[in-house]
């Protein structure tokens, strides 16, 4: 006989496998981001902006191993390990069974990215030499929010071509590797050599056991978090323990472990698992103890506004993106053999372009990181990112709305055109997923 005790067991996990089936979409991902981005703002410039202060700068955690941090501080080394974990199964993915593993499907979007990130942070360094020390911050508009982006693009998107958002995921995944890359040689700390070295024995110890498919996370979490903790000691920023770790995650099942067609690595089984937890959590607690800026009213907005930073990260998030990545890829595409999807145009490139301009939570860290947190800067730092992507976000939606109309009528013309030839009403068009 089933029990009230099990049948609620049985309804619980349904429910939970629901939520996190939800979570996995880039829609709801990408709206709780702005969700807890628009309550962070609203209260930091409400009459009780003092107690978002305390609350993100309250400290938690031992001061023994130096984790007495406040929690801004743990929402950007700790909860975005996870995302930079997740990001990192993304990569690894990619570059081995992926797009990435072709150099001719990957050369126009590796470049799109390089020069998405090359004219940003070199528009910053024009608008602000001479800026009294505001240099550091050159690579706060060259991140490419991947979840918020994508987010924007699967709202929009209905009749655009399939071929759009995968140039835009091997774009955003080039441009995460490349802003890890950033972050661990010039913002982390000075560097602890011993601490770095050993967390090498941990992160070892992990990857043989994700290679040997163990799963059990009473064994595999204390060995991340302990990968985490030292790299965190070494002065490396933490997050890079979670790219890490994810790159030592096999991606396709060996051949000891059953032949090639023996299913899917564990790569797979741990961006599964996780993902829900990355965009339902971690990145929206930090986007919102992030992204809490007290502006001020117009007066302060104005005065964030005339700083050179923020002026220098929006003209970087807008021009230098739509630049840089529709400039590098016609290049590419110009001078080598590399060639656009035969469904995508030069237009749908520059609306790409301008998706790539939303760079929110990398680039939030990186201000963070060049500025330290809370400071005057940082904060106009902030108000940089948030004009930049918001204005970036809007002219893509303007320019791909536009773009998505011009294929529903060519879609109109051809179910016509079919319908009258007494063709079956299939399309080899390949189209986004409504």
């Amino acid at each position: 006989m089933t029990t009230p005790v099990r049948l609620f067991a049985r309804g619980s996990l349904h429910e939970a496998r629901r939520i996190t089936g939800v979570l996995r979409k880039e829609t709801v991902g990408g709206g709780l981001l702005l969700l807890a981005a628009v309550l962070a703002l609203a209260w930091a410039n409400s009459p009780w902006h003092e107690s978002y202060a305390t609350l993100r700068d309250t400290r938690i955690g031992p001061a023994s191993l130096h984790l007495n941090l406040s929690l801004g501080t743990w929402a950007s080394d700790g909860l975005l390990a996870i995302f930079f974990f997740v990001a990192g199964l993304e990569l690894k993915r990619e570059f081995v069974a992926g797009d990435l593993r072709d150099p001719s499907k990957a050369a126009l979007p590796v470049a799109a990215a390089v020069g998405g990130m090359a004219v940003p942070a070199l528009l910053y360094v024009v608008v602000n030499l001479g800026g009294n020390g505001a240099l550091g911050g050159w690579a706060i508009p060259s991140a490419t929010d991947i979840a918020f982006a994508l987010a924007v693009l699967a709202v929009i998107s209905t009749h655009l071509p399939s071929a759009l958002r995968t140039f835009l995921l091997t774009l955003a995944v080039v441009d995460d590797l490349l802003a890890i890359v950033v972050i661990a040689i010039f913002y982390s700390a000075s560097l602890a050599v011993v601490p770095l070295l050993l967390a090498l024995l941990p992160l070892a110890l992990f990857g043989v056991l994700v290679q040997k498919r163990v799963r059990s996370w009473w064994v595999l979490l204390p060995l991340a978090l302990l990968t985490w903790l030292l790299v965190h000691a070494s002065g490396v920023h933490a997050t890079v323990a979670g790219v890490l770790l994810a790159f030592t995650v096999p991606v396709v099942r060996s051949e000891a472990a059953g032949g090639p067609d023996a299913g899917p690595g564990m790569a797979e089984h741990f961006e599964h698992l996780f993902r829900p937890l990355s965009a339902g959590v971690a990145v929206p607690v930090f986007a919102f103890l992030s992204a809490g800026v007290t502006v001020g009213g117009l007066t302060g907005l104005g005065a964030a506004l005339s700083d050179r930073v923020a002026i220098g990260i929006a003209i970087g998030l807008v021009a230098g993106k739509a630049i840089g990545i529709t400039a590098a890829t016609w290049l590419v595409a110009r001078f080598t053999r590399a060639r656009l999807a035969e469904d995508l145009e030069w237009a749908d490139v520059v609306g790409l372009s301008l998706l790539g301009g939303i760079g929110f939570t990398v680039s939030l860290l990186i201000g963070e990181l060049a500025f330290g947190s809370g400071s005057l800067r940082d904060e106009h730092s902030k108000v940089g990112v948030l004009v930049g992507t918001l204005t970036a976000a809007l002219l893509a939606g303007i320019l791909l709305r536009l773009r998505n109309r011009r294929y529903e009528r060519i879609e109109e013309e051809e179910r016509r055109d079919a319908d009258h030839d007494g063709v079956p009403d299939v399309y080899q068009r390949g189209r986004l997923p409504e």
